[in-house]
């Protein structure tokens, strides 16, 4: 009999009061558990030395096991990361930030799991993605999420006007991610290429107490860009989100 792959959520960037976003049964269930696959070892450690000064853990840390998985883990290690749940232990697939899976590593080990015949069973917490969809006022009944769009600023210029004529054409909220320290040059590409009456969200540091959520429309945010009064989301975490 396998075990269940359980998908943890992480915080969005809080490190003190997990409860404020983590159910307690998500936190007792990730005590749980004694095998482990991770984005980076180092910070799942950091976060479950947190989880454990809510619910004692089931082993002492160095005792736990981890395996990586990350941007670099080629496919054919896969395998070797199920292979505590095909010997029946239960495993938690853990997010950096966030939830695992979404705009996150972890979709083809869930695959495979699921190949294998091993429960999956996905845990409650907090979504930067849907978070910031529900603060926008935007669409949420039709929406869709595009990850990156491109560094090259004609490459990137037209993407924003595909993506623009999709959600006009559709009614579809677009939504979009930008490595933070090239927040601002994305929110220009946007005042820029994008028509006037389209509205902009730009959500920041979801659910910490530095967050900002500000909806308005392209023309506004170009003449707000003008007088330099920018959003202070310079290298933080921020989602972008548009309906034309």
């Amino acid at each position: 009999m396998t075990g269940t792959l359980y998908l943890i959520p992480n915080t969005l960037g809080a490190t003190e009061d997990l409860d404020s976003v983590l159910p307690p049964l998500v936190l007792a269930q990730t005590a749980s558990l004694s095998h482990f696959i991770v984005e980076n070892a180092k910070s799942a450690r950091a976060f479950l030395k947190l989880v454990g000064a809510k619910q004692p853990l089931a082993r002492p840390l160095q005792e736990i096991q981890m395996g990586e998985l990350n941007v670099n883990t080629p496919p054919a290690a896969l395998a070797a990361l199920l292979a505590p749940l095909l010997a029946g232990h239960d495993a938690g697939l853990l997010s950096e930030a966030g939830v695992p899976a979404v705009a996150d590593p972890g979709a083809d080990l869930v695959r495979l799991a699921h190949q294998h015949g091993i429960p999956v069973r996905p845990l409650v917490g907090p979504s930067s993605l849907l978070l910031a969809l529900m603060a926008s006022g935007l669409n949420g009944q039709s929406f869709a999420f595009h990850g990156y769009l491109p560094t090259d600023a004609a490459l990137r210029a037209k993407r924003i006007k595909e993506l623009e004529q999709r959600s006009r054409a559709e009614k579809q909220t677009q939504l979009f991610i930008e490595t933070p320290y090239r927040n601002g040059a994305m929110l220009e590409a946007l005042a820029s290429h994008c028509q006037g009456s389209t509205l902009l969200c730009v959500a920041t540091d979801i659910s910490l107490p530095s967050e900002t959520i500000r909806t308005q429309s392209a023309a506004r945010w170009k003449a707000d860009l003008a007088q330099n009064k920018t959003p202070d989301f310079h290298k933080k975490p921020s989602v972008f989100l548009l309906l034309a």
